[in-house]
């Protein structure tokens, strides 16, 4: 029986178990992986005491910090159900079952699938939802992002230095990142633009050897050798059918990241809390633990 068991290690769940390991509570991390999303940026320029830092180096710092406490840590291990059975909450995962006084879900997000004809059948294979990881895999190759956001400009502007041609395609009228981002991403003669498109079909023989898109009422193909999806994310909340949910799947929270279930917490991106920013998930993450810890004070 544990004081309390956090879901996932991104920037919220480090800050909540380096806070309950100050607290001296008897708890459990459980994760797939280590640094969640921050891992995926190629830069971090706005996390406090460093004006620019790669996110690998970012989660090599958190890993740093975790490694001074002595923390149980499951990692590789996927939590599939927490439900609350009395006062105690159970945690079931791949590869076992848990119980708990209180638990903290910081599980992060997922990317968004496009949900079109040869994307799964090539993931991994030209297809990726990751420029930070896979990028120089596709060197002087032709490659098209899907997007319009900051996700699809980071990646626009990661791929520049590594491929031959850049195809942006966004199915809004306007690309909606930053506009210094859509200022460079528009300077870069590797970069051509196409708004008002929509990606219908991915192909290929054992790789990706394009796509078909649908623009100004024309159907055409677009010979790429590589595809980066990055058409946001969803919040990773499939495994707590209980809790308390906004309209997209986000787990609703108060200030003290409470959730309608009493003794279960919540923190960072897979909330309702606005800000998808690195900084806010290690607040959240810093009040969840604050809270789990506070609210063992109070019971009997």
């Amino acid at each position: 029986m544990y004081d309390l068991i956090i879901v996932g290690a991104g920037p919220a769940g480090i800050t909540a178990s380096i806070y309950a390991a100050r607290k001296r509570m008897n708890f459990l991390v459980i994760t797939k992986d280590l640094g969640g999303q921050t891992i995926l940026s190629a830069k971090v320029e706005n996390y406090t005491g460093y004006q620019f830092i790669p996110g690998t180096e970012l989660v090599d710092k958190f890993r740093e910090h975790l490694e001074q406490f002595k923390i149980e840590l499951k990692e590789g291990e996927r939590v599939t159900l927490v439900k609350k059975d009395k006062d105690i909450l159970k945690i079931e995962t791949e590869k076992g079952k848990y119980e708990t006084k209180t638990a903290v879900v910081a599980s992060g997000r997922i990317p968004r699938k496009l949900g079109v004809e040869g994307e799964d059948e090539f993931k991994n294979r030209g297809v990726t939802y990751c420029a930070t990881c896979d990028a120089p895999l596709f060197a002087d190759m032709e490659v098209a992002v899907i997007g319009g956001g900051k996700a699809a400009l980071d990646a626009v502007l990661q791929l520049i230095k590594i491929a031959r041609k850049v195809y942006l395609m966004d199915i809004a009228p306007q690309l909606r990142a930053d506009p210094i981002m859509v200022e460079k991403t528009k300077k870069s003669e590797k970069v051509t633009i196409y708004n008002n498109t929509k990606v219908d079909k991915i192909y290929g023989d054992k790789f990706v050897r394009g796509m078909r898109i649908s623009r100004q009422g024309k159907s055409e193909d677009l010979a790429v050798g590589g595809i980066f999806i990055e058409i946001g994310s969803l919040p990773a909340t499939d495994f707590v059918p209980e809790v308390a949910k906004n309209e997209i799947g986000e787990i609703i929270v108060n200030c003290r990241c409470e959730t309608n279930i009493p003794g279960l917490f919540a923190a960072g991106d897979v909330t309702n809390v606005p800000a998808k920013q690195i900084i806010v998930a290690c607040g959240e993450g810093a009040k969840a633990s604050l809270s789990a810890f506070e609210y063992l004070s109070k019971k009997k």
